[in-house]
């Protein structure tokens, strides 16, 4: 499938050439990474550990979390790291296994986010049926096709990257290995391929955001025949889901969704969606959740007293 390539390494251009910039991507990406990755294993650890988060919604919570800190792994520590290189060099094995990494966890996210909406709208809007619909093995079930869909994209990714031949140059006007800047490099024509991942990336994006948005109105919709206090606690639940929900497809859909184009914004945007979506994901889950919460502090109380008594 890899085509004959004079090019065995690509470098980076990272985010700015400036020493001083460089140092100070260092310092605020580390702390959004350090960051992200204990938020969202602070929350799997949560959900693994506490009886009172046993709902589906903290079943496909715990995996939003895992895609979320995979994804953020695909990008975050080689922009870390290149920020303090001189060279920021790439094989072009590793610059293939990043963009399959990035469209897998990437993808995931996406389906574990349609489950998420699925979910609360089975909860809201058929109340009654909710136990029976949303039983623990229809859920696995459910993660398992997500794993798959994922797998699959993710592998017309790869197919697509390692069709490009590349003869020179091997700068990477980005951060990191993705389809849309190595289309720049490529030694061919590009036009088509660029329109095979329109119509992959871009359409997974845009329909799934339609999707979502369709499936929240309705739910909304219906809360006028809810209680007070049920209509409170879904509108929190749901409009943590929508936050999430247009912080990460906005950037998407600009991303995917356009012809082979470059604007000066593109490298700042694909920082929201790798790396701040990710961050902010915990920190959307656990303030604007009450359940969350309340089981976090029963879990570190339980471990201090524990951990006291020895």
């Amino acid at each position: 499938m890899q085509q004959n390539n004079s090019v065995t390494e690509f470098i980076l251009l990272g985010l700015t050439q400036d020493p001083i910039r460089q140092k100070m991507i260092f310092v605020i990406f580390s702390i959004f990474y350090v960051g992200t990755v204990v938020g969202n294993l602070l929350i799997i650890v949560t959900i693994k550990s506490s009886r009172t988060l046993g709902s589906p919604m903290y079943f496909f919570l715990f995996y939003l979390s895992l895609a979320d800190s995979c994804f953020s792994t695909s990008t975050a520590p080689r922009l870390i790291v290149d920020s303090l290189s001189a060279k920021k060099i790439i094989t072009y094995n590793e610059c293939m296994t990043q963009v399959f990494a990035l469209h897998l966890f990437g993808c995931m996210e996406i389906f574990v986010l349609i489950l998420m909406a699925v979910d609360r709208y089975v909860a809201i809007c058929m109340p009654l049926r909710y136990p029976t619909i949303m039983r623990r093995q229809v859920c696995t079930i459910l993660i398992v096709l997500a794993w798959i869909g994922s797998f699959i994209h993710s592998i017309a990714q790869i197919i697509l990257a390692l069709r490009l031949p590349f003869c020179g140059p091997n700068l990477i006007d980005h951060y990191c290995c993705d389809l849309q800047p190595l289309l720049k490099l490529a030694c061919m024509d590009t036009y088509k391929i660029n329109l095979l991942l329109v119509s992959n990336s871009g359409a997974i994006c845009s329909s799934s955001f339609v999707i979502l948005m369709i499936s929240y109105i309705v739910i909304l919709h219906s809360l006028r025949n809810h209680s007070a206090e049920g209509k409170k606690k879904a509108l929190s639940t749901c409009t943590s889901h929508i936050i999430v929900v247009i912080l990460f497809f906005g950037p998407c859909i600009f991303i995917y969704t356009r012809p082979p184009t470059t604007f000066p914004m593109d490298k700042m945007v694909a920082v929201f969606y790798t790396i701040g979506t990710p961050f902010l994901n915990p920190l959307i889950y656990t303030l604007r959740n009450a359940e969350v919460k309340n089981a976090m502090k029963k879990l570190w109380h339980i471990k201090i007293t524990s951990e006291s008594k020895k």
